[in-house]
């Protein structure tokens, strides 16, 4: 028999039945829900992507009244239409928003920070969504919540999110999904185009984004992450990628050197 081409074997390893991955998506909420014994859930609502779809489910899980979404956005950072976008999500499933702004709390943390840098860029820019963190865990505690992050495969697989920061959370949804799927949920689910076409990114300062942090598009690096889940080696997944073996390793270390935002704290054998 002959063998499939790796371009497609790698396509096909991306390909979701959106229905299917939503009633499960769906069920595993309810189940983690009432396991923990809680009222419901909460989330950060960014106004992108990965949160609209997270909440929809939420809502679709439990009902609107169970769900908390709250933006967090920073002045002169945030995006209006991003807090716009994530009001409308809110709106559209019935979920009870709050709007918090982190500014004067990042502005107190840094102030009191007396080896502040203000060049550390990615120290710098760590305290925000740290601080997110513990708003939602704030509310979590006071309603007796699950905190839902909304961390896809991708970045989990990268490491490319803030430890203790928005790769902390009680339950990731979408932690199965790689992003070029989570749009293909996103579609089914029915959210604005808009939305889903937006240009990834986390919100760490003005005009960052995903894509060039990591250094290649979302569906690049899906691909490398498929083949690499279908055992395919190194420079086939850079033929049928379109990249440089080199990107590709890459990755493959990115990943090894990340592994520890995933574990939990060491503890020594006695």
């Amino acid at each position: 028999m002959k063998k499939q081409d790796p371009s497609k074997r790698i396509a096909n390893a991306l390909e979701i039945n959106p229905l299917t991955a939503e009633r499960k998506l769906v069920s595993f909420i309810k189940e983690k829900v009432k396991n923990a014994g809680v009222t419901g859930v909460v989330a950060g609502l960014s106004g992108g992507l990965d949160s609209s779809v997270t909440a929809s489910l939420c809502a679709k899980a439990l009902g609107a009244g169970r769900v908390m979404g709250i933006s967090m956005p920073e002045a002169g950072v945030t995006d209006p239409h991003d807090v716009a976008d994530a009001r409308d999500l809110a709106n559209k499933f019935d979920i009870r928003f709050r709007v918090i702004d982190i500014t004067l709390a990042v502005l107190g943390i840094r102030q009191n920070l007396t080896d502040y840098k203000m060049d550390a860029q990615i120290s710098n820019a760590n305290i925000k969504p740290r601080a997110r963190m513990t708003i939602l865990y704030y509310y979590a505690n006071l309603f007796k919540l699950l905190v839902v992050g909304s961390g896809n495969r991708s970045e989990i697989r990268t490491g490319y999110f803030t430890k203790y920061g928005d790769g902390a959370a009680d339950l990731l949804p979408l932690g199965s999904l790689y992003k070029t799927q989570v749009k293909k949920l996103a579609t089914h689910l029915g959210l604005p185009r808009h939305v889903i076409e937006k240009v990834p990114t986390a919100g760490l300062w003005r005009g960052q984004t995903d894509e060039s942090e990591l250094s290649i598009s979302y569906e690049k690096l899906d691909m490398i992450y498929a083949g690499l889940d279908l055992k395919l080696k190194p420079n086939v997944i850079a033929n049928a990628a379109g990249v440089d073996i080199s990107k590709v390793e890459h990755f493959i270390e990115r990943e090894r050197r990340m592994a520890h935002k995933l574990r939990v704290p060491e503890i020594p054998k006695l």
